[in-house]
């Protein structure tokens, strides 16, 4: 997957609709999906902006598998596309495991 594979269109609130459907791996993210980014706390922002575009193909891979439930494979992919874009150790494993223990709280999965 490489940045120019996404087309999105922006959205009021910090969304955006994809496109043209991309794929990573085995997930193909079809057009019309909309997201919000990365849903990080607004506290947060300053240090990792909800639509940065060093993660926000990640991000949409991520919100994109979480409604089919499959939460664990959700994680995992974000970790993966994290490292397929370079995306900082540091911002790669905060990322990824505020999403992993957000989702063995939230839904003990």
């Amino acid at each position: 997957m490489k940045y120019s594979d996404i087309v999105l269109q922006p959205l009021p609130n910090h969304c955006f609709k994809v496109v043209k459907e991309f794929i990573f791996k085995d997930v193909v993210v079809p057009a019309g999906f909309v997201t919000d980014g990365a849903s990080v706390p607004r506290v947060f922002w300053s240090i990792f902006p909800p639509n940065r575009t060093d993660y926000l193909p990640c991000a949409i891979v991520h919100d994109f598998l979480c409604e089919t439930k499959d939460l664990k494979k959700a994680d995992k992919h974000f970790k993966e596309c994290l490292e397929c874009l370079n995306v900082s150790k540091f911002a790669k494993y905060t990322m990824y495991y505020a999403v992993r223990i957000y989702h063995i709280i939230r839904y003990r999965k």
